[in-house]
């Protein structure tokens, strides 16, 4: 049913039904599938890397980090992904994203930035007034940690 990409495992370990709301951040490993409805952030942890697909009635209201991302549904958050986010033509994405590859089918709409990465730590350039650049080595999981803090 998935196609194996990039060294991600394409199995799907946890499942939240399309008659489910969760309210609070979900932290997974392995794969998970998301039908339902979710408020909170969708965290892919552990040492293996997390393949996250959300299908074409589901919806996510928080941020998102994951190796691999099918995205059916709709977003309202930003989107990190270390590996590749696949745009099916039902999926909306109202965030940014940052990705190292991505596949968009026809149809699919993203209200937000577009920005590639290279996986492990983002590593955005930051220009002083001295014309020095500093660059960040913060996790994208953090970074989202420190951009709530500062809300």
């Amino acid at each position: 049913m998935f196609r194996k990409k990039s060294g991600v495992k394409a199995t799907i370990d946890s499942l939240i039904g399309a008659a489910t709301r969760m309210d609070g951040n979900v932290v997974f490993h392995g794969g998970l599938r998301i039908d339902g409805h979710v408020r909170g952030d969708v965290l892919a942890a552990g040492e293996t890397p997390g393949m996250l697909v959300i299908g074409e009635h589901a919806r996510v209201d928080g941020d998102i980090v994951a190796a691999h991302l099918i995205l059916s549904g709709i977003v309202h958050g930003s989107v990190t992904v270390s590996g590749l986010v696949e745009l099916q033509s039902k999926a909306r994405i109202t965030g940014d994203v940052r990705y190292r590859s991505l596949e968009i089918q026809q149809g699919a709409i993203v209200e937000g930035t577009l920005s590639m990465f290279d996986g492990e730590a983002m590593r955005p350039g930051l220009k002083l007034a001295t014309s020095k650049e500093i660059q960040s080595t913060v996790a994208p999981t953090q970074q989202i940690n420190q951009r709530k803090a500062l809300s």
